[in-house]
């Protein structure tokens, strides 16, 4: 049984390594591989694991031909799916775990287990009357445990604080909605803030219902804050590219030795193809944000700020396999309505190409922007305005902000690696609930008039200190105002949500403040453009 698995797997290899070929008819090359195997299979000196031998020698294959064409076995194509798709069945929870024990980070607006009356800091120690605190669970064995079918039941037992007895609770799983939109507010009467994580089915569906909300309260210029984004479904990236431009303006296009030229438009009239617009992009930023950017600045839209992009512009389509199994290999490459390349080079190797970043750091690219050079052949002229831009590699901005490390130490990269800072602000939720619900009873209260004392900053560190981690005066008053800044975010992001998260994290955002400048001055946004 276990050869006929192995052989069914191997033909299946072999029919997509010579899928340019008609049907079954195999290569001489392809049929030397199924020797080799065969032989193995045959007469190799010890008992081998048949399907990790096919599964090693697809993933060998593909990473020799480029960075993004990958093997995905079955079990990880549904986790990887997920995201993208939009929503997935399960309790509605965001989790962490510290000191062996389920935190309840915060619940999803809405979801099933805000309904019962879950709240940030709860723990969860049991699940199904079985206990899962101080037992080693990881955080695959919560999702096991938690995820279900729409409309299946959990039971959970919840340790409160303040409470004395464990609360039970039954949950009945549903639809958990995975949102691309992170953040939408106005920043003052006229200008609006949307930021995007990722590029999903339902991005531009809550693209447009925050749009429109935002200009029921004024909005008429917007930051597009792609920062981080590291891209998703092309089609979503159209979808919403076309919301900016007029009709007919080419998107992008794709091209490959075995993919003839395919040209992108905008098709309908948008709901933001007037007024200011800014677009906030970081190394981070890649696939199909360099896409909407890219299209952005050609067309000379808007105006890019922040450092180069990542430089992703490989596309890749997805072949199933019968075992559940897939393969996303590469079929073309993204162009830019200019005809800029967006793909970075990677003919050097797999090895330099996934150190890009860390030599962009080193370099000193991400803080200075005379240390970054593009060759003569690289240079594009936008398509209305004539200015330069350039090629060779993700997207340049108009307005170069470097990256600021001028508040980080080891200290503060302690307590946000260890999640330490997010702990800590559910705790001081949890311990002053009732204190908070008087003193601040709207967020804008919150965001005025919350200072850091000197006796939570006491707090944090006697807290840090319990978790293992090592009290640095030095490191901390270098840190200060980062760390006030990130807990009093994450007290935000666990008593209201996201959207505050973030404007209270912008006040510090050199690259938002910079946005803010540009967009709300007619001279320095008309002087950009004309450049």
């Amino acid at each position: 049984m276990k050869k006929i698995l192995f052989f069914g797997s191997l033909q299946l290899l072999l029919f997509y390594l010579s899928i340019e070929l008609n049907a079954q008819v195999l290569t001489d090359n392809s049929y030397k591989l199924m020797r080799v195997l065969s032989y193995v299979s045959k007469y190799y000196v010890d008992s081998t694991n048949q399907e990790k031998l096919v599964d090693d020698a697809i993933v060998q294959l593909l990473q020799d031909l480029d960075p993004h064409s990958i093997y995905i076995n079955k079990d990880e194509v549904n986790e990887m799916n997920e995201p993208l798709q939009g929503s997935f069945d399960g309790i509605g929870v965001q989790f962490n775990i510290l000191n062996d024990t389920i935190f309840v980070v915060m619940p999803v607006t809405g979801g099933p287990s805000e309904k019962v009356g879950i709240f940030a800091g709860d723990r969860i120690v049991k699940i199904e009357d079985k206990n899962v605190a101080g037992i080693g669970i990881k955080n695959a064995d919560v999702r096991e445990k938690l995820l279900g079918e729409k409309g299946s039941k959990v039971n959970i037992s919840i340790k409160r604080k303040g409470v004395a007895e464990l609360l039970n609770f039954t949950i009945t799983r549903d639809k958990i909605p995975i949102y691309s939109l992170d953040a939408s507010y106005m920043t003052n009467k006229n200008t609006g803030y949307i930021k995007l994580n990722k590029f999903a089915a339902t991005t531009n569906t809550e693209f447009k219902t925050a749009l429109s909300q935002l200009k029921n309260e004024g909005l008429k210029n917007l930051i597009l804050d792609l920062r981080s984004n590291g891209g998703g479904y092309l089609k979503s990236a159209i979808e919403l590219a076309d919301e900016f431009l007029t009709d007919r303006n080419l998107i992008v296009y794709t091209e490959g030795t075995n993919s003839p030229r395919e040209d992108y438009y905008a098709k309908t009239e948008g709901e933001f193809e007037k007024g200011k617009l800014v677009i906030l992009i970081d190394e981070n930023t890649a696939s199909a944000s360099e896409i909407l950017t890219g299209a952005i600045q050609d067309w000379d839209r808007g105006i890019v700020i922040g450092r180069r992009s990542f430089g992703k512009g490989l596309v890749q389509r997805p072949f199933y396999l019968p075992d559940g199994s897939m393969i996303r290999l590469t079929t073309a490459r993204y162009y830019t309505p200019t005809g800029r390349l967006i793909q970075k080079p990677y003919e050097d190797g797999i090895d330099l190409y996934n150190k890009d970043l860390i030599n962009r750091y080193n370099s000193g690219e991400l803080s200075y922007q005379d240390s970054i050079h593009f060759p003569e052949n690289e240079k594009f002229n936008t398509l209305k305005n004539k200015r330069k831009v350039y090629g060779g590699g993700g997207i340049m901005p108009d307005i170069f902000v470097p990256i600021d490390t001028s508040g980080m130490s080891n200290y503060f990269s302690h307590l946000i690696r260890k999640g330490i800072i997010n702990l800590f602000s559910v705790n001081y939720i949890d311990q002053n609930r009732q204190e908070m619900k008087k003193k601040y009873p709207d967020f804008n209260s919150f965001r005025d008039n919350f200072i850091l004392t000197d006796q939570i900053f006491d707090q944090l560190i006697l807290f840090a200190k319990n978790e293992g981690i090592k009290y640095s005066k030095e490191d901390f008053l270098i840190s200060k105002s980062n760390i006030s800044t990130s807990i009093k975010s994450n007290i935000a992001l666990n008593y209201w949500g996201t959207s505050q998260y973030f404007e209270i994290i912008n006040q510090d955002s050199n690259a938002f403040k910079k946005a803010l400048e540009v967009i709300e001055s007619k001279e320095i946004y008309s002087q950009q453009l004309k450049e």
